[in-house]
C-alpha cells in the first residue's frame, strides 16, 4: 500500500504493531499492510473485548475487528499465532502475516512505568527489539502522544493514514468557484438552449478551470451563477441558475442570507440530489438550512416520510465514558441543537401553532443514535447527520450505506471543531467523504461562508 510500505534501505518485511485506536478507526486495518507482518498486542485484544459490548459508538467497530482477527487466525495453533498466520486476501491468496504479540518479559527492559496500557505496549516493543536486534518494528497508533513516547524510547512509530486522502484540508473542493469579473470573458464558444423552463449553456473555455468537478457552482462578480452538470475536456455543460431566484427561495419560512446559503438550500430541495454535504464555521447556517429543508419536504411537499436525525455525541477516547440513560437522554445535546434552530425558525410566530412543541409533535422527526442508524435501512427518509467531523471514514461509510430507495442524506460538519482525540482534519470522515464524493453525479458539497449568526459571533470567529 501507499502509506505503509518498505523503507528504501531494506527489503526485509516490517513488523507493524497495531494499537487499539487503529482497529477502532478502521476494523479492516490489518489487511492494509501488504506483504508485511502485522502484530496485535494481547492487551489490545483485551481492550477490544472490554469495548465490544454496550451502546457507545465504537462497539460495532470493536466487534468487526475481533471477527476479522478470528477469521484470519482460524484454526492456527498457539505456536503459529505467536509466529504469524498468513493473511488470506480473496482470490489473490495469502499475503503478509498476522500474529498476536504475547507479553514476554524475560529481561527488565522497561523504560516506562506500567500504569498505562500504552506504556505496557511500548515496553513490550523495547523488549522485543532488545531480543531481536535485526527485526524492524513500527508501532502504528492514532495517539500522537503514544507515538512521541515510543520514539523517545527508540521505537519507530507512525500514524495510520491509509484512508487519509489529502494532506492539507485547504486542498479540498469548496463546491463552488468564485470568479473575478465576468465568467463569459473566459468562454471561447457557447451554445445556449431552453429546456422545460431551464437555460443550459454548452461552453468551451479559453483556459480550463482548475480542478472542476461535477455539481460544482460557478459564481462571478456580474451576478452569474452556473451549475456544472457535465465535464468533457475543455467543454462544460452548465445550468443557468440566476441569482435572484436563488436568494428568494423559501423553505419552512427560511430564506437564504447569501448566495452560498442559496446554493445549499437549492441542493437540499433538489429531488435528484441524494447526498448534500455542508461544511463551514459555527453559525454559518448548516443546521437551520438542513432542518428547514427537511421539514418543508416532509410536511409540505411530502417527498420524504420522515426525518432521521443523528450526531456523534462522544469521541473515541480510551475510557469511552459513554453516556448513561435512555436513547432520548443520550440524544439530549442534539435535541437542544434542533430545538434552538426550530425556535429561530418560528421566532416571529404569535400563535401556539408556531410553537416548538407543536412542530415537534406534528413533524415526523426522530432522534436516533449512530448505533440505531448503522443497523437499519431507511426508505423515503431524509437522514440528517450532524457533527460529521467527529466520525471516522469507516463510521461515515457504515451510516451512508444505510440510505435506502428514495432517501436523502445530509451531512453537516465543521473541520475546525473536531472533539475526538484520535482524529484530525485530514483523517476525519467528513474530509474522506468530501474527497471521495467530489465526482458523484447525485451529490453536492458546499462550504458555507461567513458567520451570519450575529456581529458578536462573527467577531469571535475571527478574533478569539
Amino acid at each position: 500500500m501507499d502509506d505503509h510500505g518498505r523503507s528504501p534501505s531494506s527489503n526485509q518485511p516490517i513488523l507493524y504493531v497495531l494499537d487499539t485506536n487503529v482497529l477502532i478507526h478502521d476494523p479492516n486495518a490489518l489487511l492494509n499492510f501488504e506483504e508485511h507482518h502485522v502484530a496485535i498486542p494481547m492487551i489490545v485484544l483485551e481492550e477490544l473485548d472490554k469495548l465490544k459490548s454496550g451502546h457507545h459508538s465504537v462497539a460495532a467497530e470493536c466487534r468487526q475487528a475481533i471477527r476479522l482477527i478470528d477469521k484470519t487466525l482460524g484454526e492456527a495453533t498457539p505456536e503459529d499465532v505467536e509466529l504469524g498466520v498468513p493473511i488470506q486476501r480473496g482470490k489473490s491468496g495469502p499475503k503478509g502475516l498476522l500474529s498476536i504479540l504475547m507479553t514476554k518479559r524475560s529481561e527488565p527492559n522497561s523504560l516506562l512505568p506500567e500504569n498505562l496500557n500504552d506504556n505496557i505496549i511500548i515496553n513490550q516493543l523495547i523488549d522485543l527489539h532488545a531480543r531481536e536486534k535485526d527485526l524492524r518494528v513500527v508501532l502504528v497508533t492514532k495517539d500522537i502522544n503514544m507515538r512521541l513516547k515510543a520514539r523517545a524510547c527508540g521505537i519507530a512509530a507512525e500514524d495510520y493514514s491509509t484512508d487519509q486522502l489529502v494532506d492539507d484540508v485547504s486542498l479540498l473542493p469548496n463546491g463552488f468557484h468564485n470568479m473575478t469579473g465576468s465568467f463569459w470573458d473566459r468562454v471561447s464558444k457557447v451554445e445556449t438552449r431552453q429546456d422545460h423552463g431551464r437555460t443550459w449553456h454548452q461552453v468551451q473555455l479559453i483556459d480550463n478551470l482548475p480542478a472542476v468537478h461535477i455539481n460544482e457552482f460557478i459564481i462571478d462578480e456580474q451576478g452569474f451563477v452556473g451549475w456544472i452538470k457535465e465535464i468533457r475536456a475543455d467543454t462544460l455543460l452548465i445550468l443557468d441558475l440566476h441569482q435572484e431566484p436563488l436568494l428568494h427561495q423559501e423553505a419552512w419560512g427560511l430564506k437564504p442570507r447569501d448566495i452560498y446559503q442559496g446554493l445549499a438550500l437549492y441542493a437540499l430541495l433538489d429531488p435528484d440530489i441524494h447526498l448534500v454535504n455542508l461544511s463551514g464555521a459555527a453559525g454559518s447556517g448548516k443546521t437551520i438550512l438542513a432542518l428547514a429543508a427537511a421539514i418543508e419536504q416532509t410536511m409540505v411537499s411530502k417527498r420524504y416520510r420522515r426525518i432521521i436525525a443523528t450526531r456523534s455525541v462522544q469521541g473515541l477516547d480510551q475510557e469511552i465514558g459513554f453516556l448513561p440513560g435512555t436513547e432520548a437522554e443520550k440524544m439530549e445535546p442534539w435535541l437542544g441543537a434542533i430545538t434552538d434552530n426550530l425556535e429561530a425558525l418560528h421566532m416571529d410566530d404569535e400563535n401556539t401553532h408556531g410553537s416548538v412543541d407543536y412542530i415537534l409533535s406534528k413533524v415526523p422527526l426522530q432522534f436516533k443514535s449512530l448505533n440505531y442508524i448503522r443497523g437499519r435501512s431507511f426508505q423515503q427518509s431524509l437522514i440528517l447527520i450532524d457533527e460529521c467531523q467527529n466520525l471516522t471514514p469507516h463510521q461515515m461509510k457504515t451510516i451512508i450505506t444505510r440510505a435506502g430507495a428514495g432517501s436523502k442524506v445530509v451531512c453537516l460538519g465543521n473541520l475546525a471543531q473536531i472533539d475526538t482525540p484520535y482524529l484530525s482534519a485530514t483523517s476525519s470522515g467528513l474530509t474522506y467523504l468530501t474527497e471521495r464524493f467530489k465526482d458523484f453525479p447525485n451529490g453536492v458539497h458546499i462550504t458555507l461562508q461567513g458567520v451570519p449568526r450575529s456581529i458578536l459571533a462573527e467577531y469571535a470567529e475571527t478574533h478569539l
